[in-house]
């Protein structure tokens, strides 16, 4: 049995491929920036967190020559590029739709160069991610106790199933489209539920 099918184990759809993430597209890891050069304004620096909240304007910053510095060493993402977490809550991931500077925190936030792909499409990845299998294969792949990273190999390594780059478009385009439903019908529902809640106290307020 292959290192893949230990981590990934079930039967290809037809005409789908099973690939190392790393043999799809580049995937960079970045430098962690001492405290000492974190600023409050300039150019963001990304952490897990940031990740998690799908957030990418970023709490901290670092200066302009910082980051320049820094991406001269280690690179940095460009719009398109797919980030996701190495730390913390493992495996989220999100597409970089900024174009302007972003730097992320080393070792907590790695990046699929999608930008620079021409068999992978960041949506598609983005989806593949919280599916149960790739779900299943980051966990054995992480290293740790109690508090797991998925670091720069191990990331390389994923085992992701891909079908042509036509075919992860449109399931990408179809899987943003319902996250964009979910998203509309959740704001929907917390703008129903303020309504009640106003009427509510309304009432209240009359019954005193």
């Amino acid at each position: 049995m292959s290192d893949n099918a230990a981590v990934f184990p079930y039967q290809s759809p037809p005409a789908w491929e099973q690939r190392k993430l790393g043999e799809l597209t580049e995937i960079k890891d970045s430098a962690r920036i001492p405290n000492r050069l974190w600023r409050e304004a300039g150019v963001p620096y990304i952490r897990a967190s940031d990740i998690s909240q799908e957030d990418l304007r970023g709490a901290l910053f670092i200066d302009e020559e910082d980051y320049a510095a820094y991406k001269a060493a280690t690179g940095a993402p460009e719009k398109g590029d797919v980030l996701f977490n190495g730390g913390g809550e493992i495996g989220k991931a999100i597409i970089n739709g900024n174009s302007s500077p972003i730097y992320v925190q080393g070792g907590a936030v790695l990046y699929a160069r999608i930008a620079h792909s021409s068999l992978l499409d960041a949506r598609y990845l983005v989806a593949a991610f919280v599916t149960q299998n790739v779900v299943n294969a980051i966990g054995v792949l992480s290293a740790g106790g109690t508090m797991k990273h998925f670091t720069l190999q191990p990331a390389k390594n994923l085992p992701i199933e891909v079908p042509s780059i036509a075919e992860q478009r449109q399931i990408g385009a179809f899987f943003d489209r319902l996250d964009s439903l979910i998203t509309l019908h959740q704001r929907k529902y917390c703008g129903v539920v303020s309504w009640m809640l106003g009427v509510a106290l309304v009432r209240l307020s009359s019954e005193k």
